[in-house]
């Protein structure tokens, strides 16, 4: 039945078929392939049940939020306090890059959102200054994925909807990761500014306009904290929150840098709702696979093959191997849908063996980002190379060391488990 399943999802999903559907027709394959059809009328129930959540209430709000931070002139004058940060040294756009999409991941939790943002602005500058445009946009998809690591991050709020860990307990979890892999992108940009000679930026007009810059990006700093400090401190729920950051992002677009108007608002909510209802069609699809996967028992099986094993009493190897098939899958699928099919089977055995649900939420989380700059699908991958207008073949060559500084990342959080667990400890989440 399994083999039959994804058989008949992989065929359709080649076909062109949305993903959602070609998920709920290998749901009825494999409820044809048992011969039970009272399974349907479980079938839809499982379905919106697997939206029915009001913790996911939050993704509409941190996606808004973020349409809203760039619609607004709010992300520009992030990137001018990153200039002005890190701008004037060897490379100094590489870091920026990086230290935008460290500040950008506290408004909107995804990388895909982050990768369009930046890459718009960042790669033809990069260019501009001396950066080839493989390594521009390999740079920018590769930043991008600390977007879901840093809270808020809309793949670790589905993981904690569906294993019942703590919202912030997760978010506090991902702050060091997230720092340690933008810390490993800003070393490889060193040695590759120093390796081929990127000359130092020339940003006496940004050292100029010190105070205005900090004046500005003042108020756009703000919406990050007001998301992060909301939630980490436990004042308001990551609901709550994502509303307040898209009620802060609407005041000052109005009234402070008043590029807001009514047109752009109607079409950051259309973008919003265009989003999130992909999100939740593809979440309430994969559902309905997982719901039908416990019925056949297939995670107590895996969970057999495991034990026989031996790598329940060896919790670092049992991480390796789950990333070892959590990875490939998202190579191939779309991570929304690896992340919801793939959690309910692997999180129970991962407890089982003693791992914190914290530092396995981020593993899972990381194996799930970094898809999304492998080929072939790789969303990020697409991203930049349209708003950066580079080849996609250039991205996809040159895009491999990036995947490998990502994965010596993933493979830290798995041999220390501290990074995971050292803030939520602090913060006594």
């Amino acid at each position: 039945m399994g083999f039959l399943m994804l058989f008949s999802f992989l065929v359709l999903m080649v076909l062109g078929m949305p993903l959602y559907l070609s998920l709920l027709s290998a749901s009825l394959a494999g409820i044809l392939a048992l011969g039970d059809l009272s399974l349907l009328r479980v079938m839809s129930q499982q379905f919106f049940g697997g939206m029915d959540s009001f913790t996911l209430m939050a993704i509409p709000f941190f996606i808004l939020a973020g349409i809203l931070m760039n619609r607004s002139g709010l992300t520009d004058r992030l990137l001018d306090f990153c200039r002005l940060l890190v701008g004037s040294v060897h490379g100094g756009l590489g870091y920026v890059n990086v230290v935008g999409s460290i500040i950008l991941s506290g408004v909107n939790g995804s990388a895909a959102a982050d990768a369009s943002a930046l890459g718009s602005i960042l790669i033809p500058a990069m260019v501009k200054d001396g950066f080839s445009p493989s390594y521009s946009a390999g740079l920018t998809a590769g930043s991008a994925l600390i977007g879901p690591i840093i809270p808020p991050s809309i793949f670790m709020i589905i993981y904690a909807t569906m294993t019942n860990t703590s919202i912030g307990g997760l978010f506090a979890a991902g702050i060091l990761p997230g720092l340690v892999l933008g810390g490993a992108f800003m070393v490889m940009n060193y040695f590759y500014s120093i390796i081929y000679h990127v000359p130092v930026t020339d940003l006496e007009d940004v050292r100029k306009r010190k105070k205005e810059i900090l004046a500005r990006s003042a108020v756009a700093l703000l919406a990050p904290l007001i998301i992060l400090g909301g939630i980490i401190t436990g004042i308001v729920t990551p609901t709550e929150s994502g509303a307040l950051a898209v009620a802060y992002c609407l005041v000052t677009g109005v009234f402070y840098t008043r590029q807001l108007t009514w047109r752009t608002l109607g079409e950051s909510l259309y973008e919003t709702v265009r989003l999130t209802s992909s999100i939740f069609l593809i979440m309430g699809a994969a559902t309905v696979v997982g719901w039908l996967l416990k019925w056949e028992q297939i995670p107590q099986r895996f969970a057999a093959f495991i034990l026989e094993a031996g790598l329940m009493d060896r919790p670092w190897l049992l991480l390796v191997v789950l990333s070892a098939v959590i990875f490939p899958v998202g190579m191939f699928m779309e991570e929304i849908s690896t992340l919801t099919l793939l959690t309910p089977i692997f999180a129970p055995i991962a407890l089982k063996a003693g791992i914190d649900p914290l530092q396995f939420g981020v593993v899972m989380t990381l194996n799930v980002t970094i898809a999304l700059i492998t080929p072939p699908m790789g969303a990020c991958n697409y991203i930049v190379a349209a708003v950066g207008k580079v080849r996609l073949t250039d991205v996809f060559v040159h895009i491999w060391p990036f995947i490998g500084v990502a994965l010596v990342v993933l493979m830290a959080v798995i041999t220390f488990p501290f990074l995971t667990t050292l803030i939520p400890w602090i913060l006594n989440l």
